[in-house]
């Protein structure tokens, strides 16, 4: 059986979820089917950096990390992912959605 990396200095469920079940959020990185996702190969891309999705529901790993259930809404795909591979759109500072300028608008009328 494969290692699994725990990053074992850290421990998340010490603290409260990062996002809310309801949360729109934007994903970081891509994500690859590791066997668990049914009907799709081994590899196979489930979600692209930049997909928007909703957290669904939070759940726990290894008493350690939550793992959020996001529903991509563009793919249909309901995938778990890590605090670290998400950034919300719902709650940006306003120093960054001053940055954003028009584009902050648009993150508006996603909802």
């Amino acid at each position: 059986m494969a290692d699994i990396a725990r990053d074992d200095d850290i421990i998340e469920i010490a603290l409260p979820p990062r996002f809310e079940m309801g949360e729109r959020v934007i994903s970081r990185t891509i994500i690859r089917n590791d066997g668990t996702y049914t009907g799709k190969d081994i590899g196979e891309v489930l979600v692209n950096k930049g997909d928007i999705g909703f957290v669904r529901s939070i759940g726990t790993f290894l008493q350690q990390f939550y793992i959020y259930a996001v529903e991509f809404t563009g793919s249909g795909h309901q995938v778990g992912m890590r605090a670290k591979e998400l950034c919300t759109l719902d709650h940006l500072p306003d120093e960054v959605l001053a940055q954003l300028g028009e584009k902050a608008q648009r993150l508006t009328d996603l909802r």
